[in-house]
């Protein structure tokens, strides 16, 4: 298979879930009990004012048609009006998963750099008192539930490290130009290494056994036989093809995370995709629950899709 072959068929791929996607994302909603005007809590709302509001976003219309409109309106990133603020959901989504992805970004690059150096050195110093330690650790802090991790952080390590313990900037405080970009930091610190605490074991884990089965491989025996230092062999000739299911794992954890960090955001008030999606639960937001399932969907497909492309690049041979 050629390579624009294989990167076609793994886009039409992509693109054929996202739609699928999107056809139960508007099914399951649509077979919640009530509607977008029943779940408003108006007691002086007429039901008249109400009818009206189920015309204007077409709930009384058929279902197929409401299916057609439901995908005009996704072409015009149009995903309905917040019962809670009256505001368009998709800025408001937007903003919140910029958020999230900041947060994100930083906790999964710590849990990568710590995951994999603890993976080698453990595959390293096999048998060693070196790998049982790190392989403890490593899952200790896997098997830890998230939210418990996230309040001993909250409770033991903020007041300590006099980091602050909700929201993303000092509501007291008006900052400027990097002053500004200081205080979102520090507000990202505690959530960002709640995720990367949880998830650095997966990956210890995951590049460890990569690493022992690639150390076995020929072209390893080869390179000792040469009499290339240890140290090269393991850091030059088996990191490589060791790295190839670790691909997989990130990509399947952004995706997951971006759902994931729910736990977190909601422990820290993070006002993120996940405490976005939270709020909306409590106060039956019907459009921003829509909108937020759909992106986290869609999230998960786009890293999958990634994660081909990057596997393709390292290991050529997927494609033979």
């Amino acid at each position: 298979m050629k390579r624009s072959e294989y990167i076609l068929k793994r886009t039409s791929f992509a693109i054929a879930t996202i739609f699928v996607a999107i056809t139960i994302n508007f099914v399951l909603f649509r077979m919640m009990p009530g509607n977008y005007a029943s779940q408003i809590r108006a007691p002086h709302m007429t039901a008249q004012a109400k009818q009206a509001l189920i015309s204007e976003f077409g709930l009384d219309k058929p279902m197929w048609e409401q299916y057609l409109l439901y995908l005009k309106n996704l072409t015009h990133f149009n995903m309905g009006t917040s019962i809670v603020n009256e505001q368009p959901v998709w800025p408001q989504l937007m903003q919140a998963l910029w958020r999230t992805l900041g947060m994100l970004l930083l906790g999964t690059t710590g849990a990568i750099v710590i995951g994999t150096l603890t993976g080698v050195i453990a595959a390293w110093r096999r048998g060693t008192r070196t790998e049982h330690a790190t392989v403890i650790s490593a899952l200790a802090f896997y098997a830890v539930p998230t939210q418990w991790l996230a309040l001993m952080l909250y409770v033991y390590a903020a007041p300590r490290l006099h980091l602050p313990i909700q929201g993303i900037t000092d509501v007291f405080a008006s900052y400027q130009g990097w002053a500004h970009v200081t205080d979102v930091l520090r507000h990202m610190i505690l959530p960002a290494l709640t995720l990367c605490l949880t998830l650095y074991g997966e990956y210890t884990i995951i590049v460890r056994s990569s690493m022992l089965e690639t150390m076995g491989e020929d072209f390893i025996l080869t390179a000792r036989a040469k009499g290339f230092p240890q140290r090269r062999v393991v850091w030059s000739h088996a990191m490589r093809n060791a790295m190839l299911p670790m691909v997989t794992m990130v990509a399947l954890s952004m995706g997951y995370i971006v759902a994931g960090a729910l736990l977190i955001e909601t422990v820290f008030t993070y006002p993120g995709i996940g405490f976005m999606i939270t709020e909306s639960v409590f106060n039956s937001d019907y459009w921003t629950l829509q909108a937020g399932f759909l992106m986290l969907t869609v999230s998960v497909i786009f890293f999958n899709f990634v994660a081909d492309l990057v596997y393709f690049k390292l290991d050529p041979r997927i494609t033979e």
